[in-house]
């Protein structure tokens, strides 16, 4: 009789108890700042009535992390992760507290929001390469993957539930949305102190011009990473479809504000369905090929719903799209947290998170562009056929990314070592023949 094989154990990166309170103090993160963002749009609207003010919401969110990059991943890679989660999550909280003041006191200008959101900006910049490499601290290689598809999972859950939470919530007044919002951030401060401090190899490191650039420079020459970081990058760039997607619900699809909801939520379903199932039933072979293959689904996806008038296929459409990029998504960070030493995890988290927003900020920048000049369908058209072909150039590109089969360095290296041992010992078996 055969003996039946164990189900991989979906919960895993949750039998370590550090890592269940990082997951908890991080999703409660997120959620906080989805509804702080959509209460800030609401606030800031009804002050000013120009659409440019909203723009600058993001924008301003984003650049300090490119801005301060070469400090923010040298930073967590010279001190405690931990410590710097826990004085980012205060300082979010504090200025939670900012916005509740300003909320019931009333505002005339939106500058003092706007100082606000460059303080959390920054704080979010030096938070999200910590949090990012932490996790490699929290549990064993064999379940890092695991804790990846987990963590995507809730931050995918915070950005589909986070907006609605709070366009509800500042239905109730411009103050409820904040102290939520708050209450969220004082959780997620006592989760992130129940996790012990783990060991962490270069703390007290030196600074020096080079221990900056450590982060671009080991992408530069580890062809895996950049090659997994750059096509997420451009995949994104050209294919994503969520700037747009107002215009699709009202102009070609002819959808009101509750088909829209829909139209934003596909992607995030699909996701969410994706990392779920990659938790109980991880990559473990041909993980490059099937990164490359996901990304042609995607851009293949993003062509059916620019092409689709039917509101079914175009729901459709997104849900693949999104659980597309949830393949692409795991492979790449579990390639960035698994063959990244633990002594660089912080500066190259901090450069895979500037290629991240890049892609996004100037994704939906490309997205609205093409629109004004070509028409929403053939924007959106063009954009997923550029996501194939960046898929096929980047699988010619960087055939070792393509050819690799494990997420793990080591079990990838000793593979390839054997691999060309048998090689080795064949072409000799052929010489003496």
């Amino acid at each position: 009789m055969q003996t039946p094989v164990l189900a991989e154990d979906r919960f895993a990166a949750f039998r370590h108890r550090a890592f269940a309170f990082y997951f908890v103090a991080r999703f409660l993160s997120t959620f906080g700042l989805q509804i702080i963002s959509v209460a800030v749009g609401w606030q800031i609207y009804d002050l000013t009535r120009d659409p440019f003010d909203l723009g600058l919401v993001g924008l301003i969110q984003f650049m300090p992390a490119l801005v301060l990059i070469l400090l923010t991943g040298s930073a967590a890679d010279r001190y405690g992760r931990r410590t710097i989660m826990m004085i980012c999550e205060t300082v979010i909280g504090f200025c939670a507290l900012a916005l509740v003041f300003f909320a019931w006191r009333g505002l005339s200008s939106a500058l003092p929001i706007f100082a606000v959101l460059l303080i959390i900006g920054i704080s979010r910049a030096f938070f999200a390469p910590a949090s990012q490499s932490l996790a490699p601290n929290l549990v064993p290689a064999r379940d890092l993957p695991n804790a990846i598809a987990w963590n995507s999972t809730s931050w995918q859950t915070a950005t589909i539930v986070g907006p609605v939470a709070g366009g509800l919530l500042y239905g109730l007044g411009p103050v409820a949305p904040y102290a939520t919002a708050l209450g969220f951030f004082v959780l997620a401060i006592v989760c992130i102190t129940q996790v012990p401090p783990p060991t962490q190899r270069s703390r007290g490191q030196g600074q020096s011009w080079e221990t900056l650039m450590a982060g671009f420079s080991y992408v530069k020459n580890q062809k895996i990473v950049l090659g997994a970081i750059s096509l997420d990058m451009f995949a994104v760039l050209l294919g994503g479809a969520v700037a747009l997607m107002p215009v699709f619900a009202r102009d070609v699809l002819d959808l009101g504000p509750a088909g829209l909801g829909w139209l934003r939520a596909a992607p995030g379903i699909g996701a969410i369905g994706m990392a779920i199932y990659l938790a109980s039933r991880p990559v473990k072979n041909r993980a490059g090929a099937k990164m490359f293959i996901a990304v042609g689904i995607f851009g293949a996806a993003t062509v059916v719903f620019g092409l689709s008038t039917s509101p079914l296929l175009s729901i459709g459409a997104l849900i693949v799209m999104g659980a597309a990029d949830m393949i692409s998504v795991y492979v790449r960070q579990s390639l960035v947290q698994l063959w990244t030493p633990d002594e660089l995890r912080g500066r190259v988290s901090a450069v895979n998170m500037v290629f991240i927003g890049a892609s996004n900020e100037l994704g939906e920048f490309r997205a609205g562009t093409m629109a004004a000049l070509i028409g929403p369908v053939a924007a959106v058209v063009i954009g997923g056929a550029g996501t194939l072909a960046v898929a096929a150039a980047w699988s010619f590109g960087f055939p070792a990314l393509r050819q690799i089969q494990s997420l793990d360095k080591d079990a990838e290296e000793a593979r390839a070592t054997l691999r060309a041992e048998q090689e080795e010992k064949s072409r000799t078996g052929r010489d003496i023949a």
